[in-house]
């Protein structure tokens, strides 16, 4: 029986009120999408507003330059089709999905966090019992999704996140709109990190949280577990 996934990525491409450009970070939606692809899951993407969504320009070189995901990502004309159609979030009903997924990129800071149909589809698929996972800053859309108890469905789990430090190290502290990492931890539940760029990822039941960039194929490889297909499919 075919798996189902659905990603969910930032619509906004403007780093709050700076001119500077942002969005998805390209590597966190190519590596896990093709670990998915590849073992045979069905993908689809959605968005807060759906149609196209915008790559991070910070985060895709020159061609011949990128690692093999984002390179094969660029290429694919069914992939680049439906970053550029994606579905509207709040039409969509996750709980008929086996899993879904948020890619990270500074742009969800911005709207995952305060999109009602974003945080209903997280709260659909938590009340169905399906796989949520999250890498970078994937995790801002769910701080804002809510148990039947009134409770963050992060509370009292363990959780993983791009880290204070690194935002700090970034120098975007000041910029986005609150810090994951602490906002995290003000939800209740229980952080955990690796060191400042270095791949890190946590499974706490059918939550997965991945810290970063690096940190895309530990998540996938995790989602991967979850959904029992192993991870003898993957490929980076």
């Amino acid at each position: 029986m075919s798996r189902h996934v659905l990603m969910i990525v930032t619509s906004n491409a403007k780093m709050g009120n700076t001119d500077k450009r942002t969005g998805i970070w390209t590597e966190e939606l190519a590596v896990p999408y093709y670990a998915l692809l590849d073992a045979g899951v069905q993908v689809e993407i959605a968005s807060p507003k759906g149609g196209e969504v915008p790559l991070d320009p910070s985060s895709i070189r020159p061609r011949g330059q990128n690692d093999a995901a984002v390179e094969r990502f660029l290429a694919d004309s069914a992939a680049m089709k439906k970053i550029g159609n994606t579905l509207v979030a709040s039409k969509v009903d996750a709980a008929t999905f086996d899993a879904v997924f948020f890619p990270g990129g500074h742009g969800t800071m911005w709207d995952l966090p305060f999109d009602s149909g974003v945080s209903k589809a997280v709260e659909a698929a938590f009340a169905a019992d399906k796989i949520i996972a999250a890498v970078c800053h994937g995790p801002a859309g769910l701080v804002s999704a809510k148990r039947p108890d009134g409770k963050s469905i992060l509370s009292g789990k363990r959780v993983n996140a791009f880290t204070d430090a690194e935002e700090d190290a970034a120098g975007l502290s000041q910029v986005v709109p609150f810090k994951l990492e602490a906002r995290i931890r003000e939800l209740g539940a229980d952080f955990e990190n690796g060191n400042l760029w270095q791949a890190y990822a946590v499974r706490d039941g059918k939550l997965i949280t991945g810290q970063n960039p690096a940190s895309s194929k530990l998540v996938a490889q995790h989602v991967l577990q979850a959904l029992e297909l192993g991870t003898e499919k993957f490929a980076a």
